[in-house]
C-alpha cells in the first residue's frame, strides 16, 4: 500500500499544491495586485505575486504531467487485460477512459469557466482544488480494495543493460539457433506477469547480449546484468524501438489541431456569432463542439461501428488500433482542407462587403461555418488518440506502460511546439508585407495557404505512417492462461499451460488494409 500512496501521493499532491495556492493567490488581496477595472494606470505584479503564480504553475504542470500516465495504467490494471480476455468483453476500457476524461474536459470549460466569469476566481480556482483533495481521501481509503503490481526496478536501468551488454559482446559470434540465448524464467517472473516476450527477428544486434560466454556460464542464476540479459529483456528494448515511429506519426496531428486555439479563434471573432439578437459565442467556447463530437463519436463507435465492422473483419475490436489510427490521420487531413476552404469562404465575404481593411468588423458570415472543422477534428480524436492509447498500452513492455502513456503526454508538448515552429518559419520567410499569418489584420493574411501548408505535412506525414504501419511487427508474446492463487501484498504470479512444451504464443504480423 505504500508503494501504491507515494505513486499517487506525489504526483497529485503536487497538483493539488499547485491548485491551493492558485485559489490562495485569487482569495487573499495581498497575494495578487489590486483590482483595475479602468484598465489604466494599473499597478503591476510584484515580483513576489509573480513568483507565486509561477510556482503553483509549475506544481500543477508537474503534477498533472506525472499523474496521467499513470492513471490510464493503473486504471487498466483493475481488469484482466489478456487478449483473450478483452475479446470476450463487449465494451473497450480505452473508449470509456477516454470519454470520462473528455467529461472532465467539457466541465471545466463549461461550469467552471462559468463560475470563474460570474461567481469569482476564488471558486472557480477553489472547487478543483476541492476536488483534487477529495479524489486523494478517496483513493488513500480505497487503496486497499485496488489491484497493485509490486515495483520491480527502474525498466530504463533494464534497458542501459541490455545496450551495454551488446556493446560489450559486439565481437561475439551469434549462434544459428535462438534458442541457445540466455533465458531465466526465475530471473524474468517478476516483470512477465502478463506473459513472457519470445525472441523475434528484428534488431538483432541487441540479441548479442544473451549471448552465453564462458565466463558468464559459471553463474547463470545470479548473473551480471550488465553483462549479460535474457530474451525478455532484449525484447523489451526492442519493443520500445518498434513502438517509436508508430507513435511520432501522431505529433503532427497535434500540429494540425493546434490553432483551434489559436488562428480560428480570430477567424471567429471576426464573424457573426449571434445565437439570438443578445446572446453570442464565445470564441473561446467553440472547442466545446470538437468535445461533444468527440463524446458522441466514442459512444457511436463502440454501440454501432465496432458490431458492424466485426462482422466483416472477425476482429473482436472491429478494426485493429493501427487501422483506427491511420483512419484518424486521414479524417485530420479532410479537417484541415475544410479549414482552408472555410477561410477562402470568410475572405470572400469579407471582400464582397468592402471589409478586407476593417479588421475589427464584424463579417456577415455565420461563426457556424467554423464548425465542420471542429466536429472532423472530434471525430479524427475518436479514432486516432484513443486508438494510440490502446496501441500503447498494448504493445509496451507491461513494465513500461506508464512510461508508453507518458508518451501521449510528450506528443502533445512536441506537437504544439512544432505549431509554434512552424508559424514562427512562416512569419520568418513570408515577409512583413506578404505576411501569410499577419498580426493585426487577418483579412489581407494567406490563413488559407497554412492551412494548405499544414495539409501537404499531413499527407507525408500519412505516408510515412502507412509505410512504418505496413512493417510493424507487434510484439511476440508468450500469454498465459491461468493465474496462481495470488499472496497476499506480493506480485500475482502466473503459470503457463506446457501441455506440449511451450505456452499459447501469439506471433502476429500487421496488416493494415
Amino acid at each position: 500500500m505504500t508503494s501504491v500512496c507515494v505513486f499517487f501521493l506525489g504526483p497529485a499532491g503536487g497538483r493539488a499544491q499547485g491548485m491551493i495556492s492558485l485559489t490562495m493567490s485569487a482569495v487573499l488581496p495581498s497575494l495578487r495586485p489590486p483590482p483595475c477595472p479602468s484598465q489604466v494606470n494599473c499597478k503591476e505584479a510584484s515580483n513576489s505575486h509573480l513568483c507565486l503564480l509561477y510556482m503553483s504553475s509549475i506544481l500543477t504542470s508537474i503534477g498533472s504531467g506525472s499523474i496521467k500516465p499513470c492513471v490510464v495504467t493503473f486504471a487498466a490494471d483493475q481488469y484482466d487485460m489478456r487478449r483473450s480476455a478483452v475479446a470476450s468483453r463487449s465494451w473497450n476500457f480505452f473508449n470509456w477512459y477516454y470519454f470520462c476524461m473528455g467529461m472532465a474536459t467539457l466541465t471545466a470549460l463549461t461550469v467552471v469557466v462559468y463560475i470563474q466569469d460570474n461567481v469569482g476566481w476564488g471558486w472557480g480556482f477553489g472547487i478543483p482544488a476541492i476536488g483534487m483533495a477529495l479524489s486523494i481521501v478517496v483513493f488513500i481509503f480505497g487503496s486497499s480494495l485496488y489491484n497493485k503490481l509490486k515495483p520491480e526496478g527502474s525498466p530504463l536501468v533494464r534497458l542501459a543493460q541490455v545496450v551495454v551488454a551488446a556493446a560489450r559482446k559486439r565481437k561475439e559470434v551469434m549462434p544459428l539457433d535462438p534458442g541457445m540465448l540466455y533465458h531465466n524464467r526465475e530471473l524474468d517472473a517478476a516483470i512477465s506477469v502478463d506473459g513472457r516476450l519470445l525472441h523475434s527477428n528484428q534488431f538483432k544486434w541487441f540479441d548479442r547480449a544473451a549471448i552465453v560466454t564462458d565466463e558468464d556460464a559459471e553463474d547463470l542464476k545470479s548473473p551480471n546484468l550488465w553483462r549479460i540479459a535474457t530474451v525478455h529483456r532484449i525484447e523489451e528494448l526492442k519493443c520500445i524501438v518498434r513502438i517509436l515511429p508508430i507513435w511520432s506519426a501522431g505529433i503532427l496531428l497535434v500540429t494540425a489541431s493546434s490553432h483551434l486555439h489559436s488562428f480560428v479563434i480570430q477567424q471567429a471573432r471576426s464573424m457573426d456569432r449571434h445565437l439570438s439578437p443578445s446572446f453570442e459565442i464565445p470564441p473561446a467556447s467553440l472547442s466545446i463542439f470538437s468535445i461533444l463530437t468527440m463524446l458522441t463519436g466514442l459512444v457511436l463507435y463502440e454501440r454501432l461501428f465496432v458490431p458492424f465492422a466485426r462482422r466483416f473483419t472477425g476482429n473482436p475490436s472491429g478494426i485493429t488500433c493501427l487501422q483506427r489510427m491511420g483512419v484518424g490521420l486521414f479524417i485530420s487531413i479532410i479537417a484541415t482542407i475544410v479549414s482552408a476552404l472555410v477561410e477562402v469562404k470568410r475572405k470572400q465575404v469579407a471582400a464582397l462587403h468592402n471589409l478586407l481593411d476593417s479588421p475589427g468588423a464584424v463579417i456577415p458570415i455565420s461563426v457556424f461555418w467554423l464548425l465542420p472543422q471542429y466536429i472532423l477534428h472530434g471525430i479524427a480524436e475518436v479514432f486516432m488518440s484513443v486508438g494510440q492509447m490502446e496501441f500503447l498500452y498494448d504493445q509496451s513492455p507491461e513494465t513500461m506502460r506508464s512510461t508508453a502513456a507518458a508518451l501521449n503526454s510528450l506528443e502533445v508538448s512536441m506537437g504544439n511546439y512544432i505549431g509554434t515552429l512552424v508559424v514562427s518559419l512562416v512569419h520568418k520567410y513570408t515577409g512583413r508585407k506578404n505576411n501569410w499569418l499577419p498580426d493585426r489584420n487577418l483579412n489581407r493574411g494567406k490563413l488559407d495557404c497554412y492551412y494548405w501548408l499544414i495539409t501537404g505535412m499531413q499527407v507525408i506525414n500519412l505516408v510515412y505512417y502507412v509505410v512504418c504501419a505496413w512493417f510493424y511487427t507487434y510484439k511476440p508474446l508468450e500469454e498465459v492462461k491461468d493465474e496462481d492463487v495470488p499472496a497476499e501484498d506480493e506480485i500475482q504470479h502466473k503459470q503457463l499451460d506446457y501441455a506440449e512444451g511451450k505456452g499459447e504464443v501469439e506471433l502476429r504480423r500487421n496488416v493494415i488494409v
